[in-house]
């Protein structure tokens, strides 16, 4: 019986593709990259450490200093600060920079993870701790690492990308419980009612999934969320001291 099927040809070997010298400086620029991005855990580690216990905003560059999400920004970030958490954002302008500013007037350090890009970012100048990424994998680590709450005030692709790592943490459990708030209860409505109407109904997700999102839209109440998700787990002694017993 004749064979009448093609034989594929094999896929040919890197070495087969390219010179051995050029295939050896991509693995030696790889190694680079990959250096790089450990140099930039390292660095984060070292200078955010002892920034506990700490609140991570995230907010659109966008929103000018007149809007008044911006001011709403700002008055929450001096609140946590003047509560004794130090505030996290990503270091640039729009809702990021009325974040460091609000923790910069305040008692708290204001800290910033500045990220090299080619638009929308330059760093705003109320930061005390500054550090610049160029890589976002470390970036979004250390946002998730050192918070004892995530707080999204609006935004656009950035401020759904790190809060739905961040439910996707919780909810796998590969991440602690710690309270994840929305702030402008008008703005996310939409996206709430799409994951109750469409991820909860088909199953995508559960419920109890949605428990892990509070929306509040008052500072001193989201102040008093963050306190009271703690307390109740024995880590701060009363509501009214606003202390830590213990090293998140």
């Amino acid at each position: 019986m004749v064979n009448n099927l093609k034989t594929r040809p094999k896929t040919p070997k890197l070495s087969a593709m390219m010179p051995s010298e050029r295939a050896t400086a991509i693995k030696a620029r790889e190694s680079w990259h990959v250096l790089g991005i450990i140099a930039e855990f390292v660095e984060a580690t070292e200078a955010l450490a002892d920034i506990r216990p700490a609140v991570s905003i995230f907010g659109s560059a966008r929103i000018p200093r007149d809007h008044p999400w911006y001011h709403e920004t700002e008055v929450l970030a001096r609140k946590l600060s003047d509560a004794g958490f130090a505030v996290i954002s990503g270091g640039g302008p729009g809702l990021m920079e009325a974040a460091n500013k609000g923790a910069h007037a305040g008692a708290s350090p204001s800290v910033g993870l500045n990220m090299q890009l080619p638009m929308e970012q330059h760093d705003n100048p109320y930061q005390n701790v500054s550090l610049h990424f160029r890589h976002f994998f470390p970036r979004k680590v250390a946002f998730a690492k050192y918070a004892a709450a995530f707080v999204a005030v609006p935004g656009g692709w950035g401020t759904l990308d790190e809060l739905m790592e961040v439910l996707t943490l919780i909810q796998t459990k590969v991440g602690r419980r710690i309270p994840v708030i929305l702030v402008g209860s008008a703005f996310w409505k939409g996206l709430l009612a799409w994951m109750n109407d469409v991820l909860v109904a088909q199953g995508t997700v559960s419920a109890a999934d949605m428990e892990l999102i509070r929306v509040i839209d008052d500072p001193d109440a989201v102040v008093n969320e963050i306190f009271d998700f703690y307390q109740q787990r024995g880590f701060y002694a009363t509501s009214d001291e606003r202390q830590l017993n213990l090293q998140l």
